[in-house]
């Protein structure tokens, strides 16, 4: 395999907001189809020959099925647990427009099933050519990540956080399935592969692991704890405030468009009801 490349998917016109990985034939994570226009016409170029999630959240996968359509090769590798919601995608589009009502078409475009016989379930630990697999829970129950083993590059979807412009690592924690103590576990097994660097979704890579990751264990419980004293306003202010602190007015906006604050307090809250009602 070669070495990884990234796309800038430039979501609504924005750069660095969603970037879709490239490493020889895999795809990781194509993002949304409202993006197409921007990954298309290297792939027509070349085609892949994976599609290889993340996890199912629109913003990574919302493609997969129309890359599937129009690239009768591909095979699309996802979780076990997210496996059923790309062969079928009524509940995930029925939750994501609750969540984002008129404006699904907009911002993540159309979002086609994919055929089972196209799928290969993951369940983590798998070595699959040059890349391993990692069943990596916390932003989401059906999160994986991808070592790939030739470069030392971890493929960390949003397990990792989101950091733009080397700017502050923020956790993203929107509803439904957060879970602040497997995430943290998920750190650790990231770090026990010793990558050389993390690829993010959210956007970019970067070397400084040991690092990138003390930060975002350090920004998970400050914001665990944030959303049990404070209402969705004061959250979202101390959120946007920690950005403008480290990043310049473009890239704040690309943190905005990437990571909504209000979005992250809500997955917080439902979390810590459920950790509450469970204790």
């Amino acid at each position: 395999m070669s070495e990884p490349e990234l796309t800038d998917l430039r979501h609504l016109g924005r750069a660095n907001v969603i970037g879709a990985w490239r490493v020889g034939e895999v795809i990781v994570d194509p993002g949304p189809s409202s993006c197409l226009d921007e990954l298309l016409p290297a792939l027509e170029r070349d085609p892949p020959r994976v599609l290889a999630l993340t996890h199912i959240h629109l913003d990574h996968a919302g493609a997969t099925g129309s890359l599937v359509r129009r690239f009768p090769d591909l095979e699309v590798w996802v979780h076990e647990r997210g496996a059923p919601h790309v062969i079928d995608p009524t509940k995930l589009l029925r939750s994501a427009t609750r969540l984002y009502g008129e404006h699904m078409g907009r911002l993540w475009g159309e979002v086609l099933p994919v055929p089972a016989e196209r799928v290969r379930v993951l369940r983590g630990g798998e070595s699959l050519g040059a890349l391993r697999v990692a069943y990596t829970p916390g932003h989401a129950s059906h999160h994986v990540a991808y070592l790939h083993e030739p470069s030392g590059r971890a493929f960390t979807g949003d397990v990792t956080g989101v950091r733009i412009d080397g700017a502050c690592v923020l956790a993203p924690t929107p509803p439904p399935d957060i879970d602040v103590r497997a995430w943290q576990a998920s750190l650790e097994l990231i770090e026990a592969w010793r990558p050389r660097s993390l690829a993010l979704t959210h956007f970019g890579s970067y070397d400084d692991v040991d690092a990138h990751l003390a930060a975002l264990r350090e920004q998970l419980a400050r914001v665990r704890e944030l959303a049990g004293r404070v209402d969705e306003s004061a959250f979202a202010a101390a959120i946007r405030a920690r950005v403008a602190a480290s990043a310049n007015p473009d890239t704040a906006a690309a943190y905005e468009q990437a990571m909504p604050p209000e979005q992250s307090f809500h997955g917080l809250t439902r979390y810590l009801s459920g950790s509450a009602s469970t204790a």
